[in-house]
């Protein structure tokens, strides 16, 4: 489960502990105030200090160690969230020793007996990241821990070197000179690596900061390597803490382009970075904790933003609520599937069965006779003909190659579009969630004449996203200035991708992955954990889909009761707050079917395999838990 949507927060989208701006705006809008005090490196340090004592409270780990036990069964009565307690934001004015209790969380002041003769290796660049590192490390070290550090700069922060040494911080250099100009080459420091290697700890990673670009210079990789070997997070005898993002990621747009030590917890300063939004690199990061330091953030608008679970309850419902007493099917949200084919039935069952699960009032099913049949076997209440819908479903387990059928989804899906010349066709204004073999169909209306309005949801996984941007350039881009997609390029670059599908059709793109991005035009890309590894099953996509429709039907009903145009701002907003809450729902959906407790997703999750029906059925539950951290104030 998401990190950072354990913490109660704000749901507005430019809170900096849920949005990411560019590290130049970041280092602008700091520099006035930072400069000439040390005020916020020492506050930022501790901040640091305090995680790792919170790490290092948890013990040694041992590979395997984090598999998490079962799910208790939920109850909704409970004072306590069935996936257990909000986690408390640390404020960086809290007291000045890392021992400070209240002030780290725990609730509880804790002697230097916890962690006496702890192994904590820092790894130190130049800058401020550097420094920051230093600082905690000597805040470590007067604490009882056994701190070592690694230098790969020749010009650490003077005042945090000589302040860690004052401590008993032992300092190694790879890179770093003495004052009397004698060598610290790196054969001491890889030594001292492998001699932390042996009884294993908590390393805090301070090589590298915002300002950075590019992947690790080779001696500095060469120096992380073993401890990369080491293991994944949760498999390896170690800890990692990031100071500010895992070194060597692309802090704007989460690129990998080398090694990177992973991180089980990112202690980042102000506001996010895009590299803890954007995968690749938001797969390295661990547990996120945005730390505010009082420090101003830019005014424009974020490039990334990652909603708290708390306000993602405030979106679902909005978009599906409670109904009242003069609610009806008709006004809760009617979902029309164009959905599975000969080749492909039980994609509809999956897609109705999400859609009925998620709360729409009806759902309407144009199929094949031997597809229905399947349908009202599992699922009696939908309704098998085409009719009024506030949503359109279209494309789960649609076969282009089936003419007969991909014509019936072409016709409804064209009825749908915009002119690309302003001509007189009027589109129809119902949201329209496009999927699986629709995304080829759209392809080909696209290349005549005809394209999307952001009321269209996309929803490729990554494959399909490269097929998409590849048809799309062939016809619209330059051959100089294509990008030549595919499948390895939109995974290692998905932000970018979602964006230019956003560009190329103007859409609303949904680009599906551990990490799903939304991409909308003129809107920061929205970034939501996708859920456990054990969804990564067939039809767990054509659940999704039918999530998408019930969800978007209800906000399309409150659209037809109020005056708001769909064609306006707030009714954008609204529609990506909707499809957002979907995606949401589906993973913790997924999380309850596969019995894995909150704050356990990624590696060494434990949990069990799910079918897709399995999370259709656990879309309740789901529910009840955003509806408990809608309840639980975040503002």
């Amino acid at each position: 489960m998401s990190d950072l949507n354990d913490l109660p927060r704000s749901d507005d989208v430019t809170d900096p502990t849920t949005c990411a701006w560019p590290a130049r705006e970041i280092a602008a809008a700091e520099a006035p105030v930072t400069a000439g005090t040390d005020r916020y490196m020492r506050a930022a340090a501790h901040a640091v200090a305090r995680a790792a004592l919170r790490e290092l409270r948890q013990g040694p780990n041992a590979p395997g160690s984090a598999a998490a036990p079962a799910r208790p069964a939920p109850n909704p009565l409970s004072v306590t969230s069935p996936m257990g307690a909000a986690a408390t934001p640390v404020s960086p004015q809290s007291p000045a020793t890392p021992m400070g209790g209240a002030g780290d969380g725990t609730g509880a002041h804790a002697g230097p007996g916890w962690i006496s003769g702890a192994p904590v290796l820092l790894l130190v660049g130049g800058g401020h990241n550097g420094a920051d590192t230093l600082l905690a490390g000597g805040l470590l070290s007067h604490s009882g821990c056994a701190v070592s550090a690694v230098l790969v700069t020749e010009h650490p922060h003077p005042v945090a070197l000589e302040e860690a040494r004052s401590h008993g911080v032992t300092v190694y250099g790879a890179g770093y000179r003495n004052a009397d100009g004698t060598d610290r080459d790196s054969v001491e420091a890889m030594a001292a690596v492998e001699a932390f290697l042996v009884h294993g700890g908590l390393v805090l990673d301070g090589l590298t900061g915002i300002g950075a670009t590019g992947p690790l210079r080779p001696d500095v990789a060469a120096l992380i390597a073993p401890l990369i070997a080491a293991g994944e997070p949760g498999y390896r005898p170690l800890r990692v803490i990031a100071v500010d993002l895992p070194s060597g990621t692309g802090v704007d747009d989460g690129t990998v382009s080398g090694p990177v030590l992973a991180a089980d917890r990112t202690v980042t300063f102000t506001c996010l970075k895009g590299c803890q939004c954007l995968p690749p690199a938001r797969h390295l990061c661990g547990v996120v904790e945005v730390v505010p330091l009082g420090l101003p953030v830019p005014t424009s608008r974020p490039l990334a933003r990652r909603p708290v679970d708390g306000a993602l309850g405030d979106y679902l419902t909005r978009a599906v609520p409670e109904p009242g007493p003069d609610d009806h099917k008709y006004t809760r949200g009617v979902v029309g599937l164009w959905a599975g084919s000969e080749s492909y039935p039980g994609a509809a069952v999956l897609t109705a069965s999400g859609a009925v699960r998620a709360g729409a009032g009806m759902v309407r099913l144009a199929a094949p006779r031997r597809v229905e049949d399947l349908v009202l076997a599992a699922r009696p209440e939908v309704v098998p003909t085409a009719g009024h819908a506030q949503a359109l479903v279209l494309g789960p387990g649609i076969d282009p190659a089936d003419t007969t059928r991909a014509d019936e989804v072409r016709t409804v899906l064209r009825s749908t579009l915009a002119p690309s010349d302003g001509g007189r066709q009027s589109p129809t204004r119902v949201p329209t969630v496009v999927d699986a073999g629709a995304l080829s169909i759209l392809a080909e209306l696209l290349t005549e004449g005809l394209s999307c309005t952001p009321l269209h949801v996309l929803t490729p996984h990554a494959g399909e996203a490269a097929a998409l941007l590849t048809a799309l350039e062939d016809k619209k881009t330059p051959a100089e200035t294509a990008h030549g997609w595919s499948r390895d390029r939109v995974e290692a670059h998905p932000g970018l991708a979602a964006r230019e599908i956003c560009r190329l059709t103007g859409a609303t793109v949904l680009l599906k992955g551990a990490t799903t991005l939304i991409a909308a035009q003129q809107r920061p890309v929205v970034s939501v954990d996708g859920g456990p590894g054990w969804m990564a099953t067939a039809g767990s996509g054509d659940v999704l889909a039918g999530v998408l429709g019930a969800v978007l039907a209800g906000a399309a009903a409150r659209w037809e009761q109020g005056t708001a145009s769909a064609a306006s701002g707030p009714v954008l907003d609204a529609l990506v707050d909707s499809v957002v809450a979907g995606v949401r729902l589906h993973a913790l959906a997924g999380a309850y079917a596969a019995a894995i407790p909150q704050g356990a997703g990624g590696m060494g999750a434990g949990g069990h395999p799910v079918a897709a029906l399995d999370i259709a059925a656990a879309l309740g539950p789901a529910r009840l838990e955003l509806n408990w951290l809608q309840a639980v104030p975040h503002h």
